[in-house]
């Protein structure tokens, strides 16, 4: 990837200052919103669109997986071709996908327009923030600029759940998706009206065979652990899949080393505190869906709360996280970062191991708690780790690294909702008696949780509606232990891979983070 450099950007003042900067920031609240408002929503599209366990993954997967393979090369599109255009391209794509999406009428239609989504997310979320740092030159303007940018892509994520909830109970499904798309175009507008155009003088070269590789190694991977769920893991399918994506990536590798305009520099990998903060910040967010993939079924399914209930109780997690990372600062200085991110850490996996006690009878007091101690580890250890990781690079390599972490993240959650979605699909079949249920309605118990519940109901089946309930909160338990023993992995790399203490990142470098934090 080539060093750039930017031409001065036009100064702005007044209004118009103020209007780009509400622009940047309602492109990453719809990105923050759209987080988390799928996971409040699976329930009923389970339901609403006869949507398998695997399908519900992959409507997360989807996005995800797009957004993981094309951030690195939408930054380059912006530098290249003009950040304003690309931004404004972005945010009109998103739209019309969020449209796409609530106008689908299968699981099928909705994972394809997902995808499309993840397109558009991919293209705002490295240009936004390489758009303030150009147009907002002075260190007190940029700093307060990135403050606004982080609140916003803060708030979205919270309000997610709370918001989602409120559509399903009132309008339906359908409107999570349509309260983005006047959102996103009056966003397009606002930046092609007030944002001045502004490129890379040098032109990067677009490594186009590399993030051919790379999208397609991820995609069979992350395919070929869903198939495993489905079937099992010596399935003729599941080998070829995860042998093709060992194949592509392990190409992609070589690609890089051999090419002169690399998509990825691997020269960054060298650096162990780097290599150690791209892995641990991984490994943190694989973990977590384990607990945003299943608690909303649990709550739905079993306990019967309405969507707007479940979006409100997962926010203690979220309140967990927003604590532990504020608190997390001045001890580490204290103490160093070391023990920080491995404390994180084990307090998640504590959180996890509550979390795996749970069953038919626990009450959301017992519930929130864990979900806050899980929160707060998480809060501990993934900030931390992401700066120790930009705290050892230079600012020439700051764009790089940063966009390396973003595009690690998105990798562990897609690849935790498929492997952790796998758990808890293979127990809960595994846990089923279908015994004297006709093949096809065997199946569709088989499928997901929203099934099963649906023909115990219909069939008027206590014994169908028992096995159902108990079947799924022992795959929930098993989810949980899992996610307790990547938290207890993420502890001991912590221990091996972060320094006593880290270097302070480079301002550069922190510019390219704080959306995540």
């Amino acid at each position: 990837m080539t060093s750039t450099t930017d031409a001065p950007a036009p100064t702005l003042t007044g209004a118009r200052r103020f209007g780009v900067l509400i622009a940047l920031c309602l492109a990453v609240l719809v990105l923050g919103l759209d987080t988390t408002v799928l996971n409040v929503a699976l329930p009923t599209l389970a339901k609403d669109l006869d949507a398998s366990t695997s399908q519900l993954q992959w409507m997360a997967n989807s996005y995800n997986l797009v957004l993981a393979a094309l951030l690195l090369p939408a930054g380059l599109l912006g530098d290249r071709y003009g950040r304003r255009k690309i931004i404004a391209i972005a945010l009109t794509l998103f739209g019309l996908a969020s449209l796409a999406c609530a106008l689908s009428d299968s699981a099928g239609q909705l994972i394809a327009a997902r995808a499309f989504l993840g397109i558009g997310a991919a293209m705002i979320v490295p240009v936004a923030l390489s758009l303030i740092t150009v147009l907002f030159r002075t260190e007190q303007d940029r700093k307060k600029a990135i403050g606004f940018f982080v609140v916003a892509n803060s708030i979205g994520m919270p309000l997610g759940p709370i918001v989602g909830g409120l559509l399903l109970d009132h309008a339906g499904w359908q409107w999570i998706f349509l309260m983005n798309v006047p959102i996103a175009f009056i966003a397009a507008l606002a930046v092609t009206l007030l944002v001045p155009e502004t490129r890379s003088s040098n032109r990067p070269a677009i490594d186009w065979l590399g993030i051919v590789l790379s999208s397609t190694g991820l995609a069979a991977l992350v395919y070929g652990v869903t198939k495993a769920g489905e079937s099992s893991w010596t399935d003729g399918v599941t080998i070829m899949f995860l042998g093709l994506a060992v194949v592509l990536i392990a190409g992609f590798l070589v690609w890089q080393r051999r090419n002169r305009e690399p998509l990825i520099e691997l020269r960054l990998f060298s650096e162990r505190v780097f290599t150690g903060g791209a892995v641990l910040l991984t490994v943190s967010v694989f973990a977590i869906f384990g607990l945003l993939f299943t608690m909303p079924q649990y709550f739905q399914g079993i306990n019967g709360s309405d969507a707007l209930h479940t979006g409100l109780k997962l926010l203690p997690f979220i309140g967990g996280m927003t604590i532990g990372a504020k608190l997390a600062e001045p001890v580490e200085a204290r103490i160093g970062t070391r023990l920080v991110v491995m404390t994180g850490f084990v307090v998640m996996a504590v959180g996890f191991a509550l979390g795996a006690f749970t069953d038919l009878g626990t009450g959301y007091g017992y519930t929130a708690s864990w979900f806050v101690v899980v929160g707060f580890g998480l809060g501990c250890s993934m900030p931390q780790a992401m700066n120790a990781a930009l705290g050892v690079l230079d600012p020439e390599r700051a764009g790089t690294g940063s966009g390396l972490l973003q595009a690690f993240r998105q990798v562990g959650g897609t690849v935790g909702v498929a492997v952790l979605g796998t758990v808890l699909n293979s127990v809960y079949r595994h846990d089923l008696d279908t015994t004297g249920l006709p093949a096809q309605v065997a199946d569709t118990v088989k499928k997901s949780l929203g099934g099963g519940l649906a023909v115990a109901a219909q069939a008027a089946s206590p014994e169908l509606l028992a096995n159902v309930r108990d079947a799924f909160m022992s795959s929930l338990n098993t989810t949980m232990w899992v996610s307790a023993a990547i938290a207890a992995v993420g502890a001991i790399l912590a221990a091996v891979l972060m320094p006593k203490r880290a270097a302070k990142a480079s301002q550069d470098a922190l510019m390219g983070v704080q959306q995540d934090a």
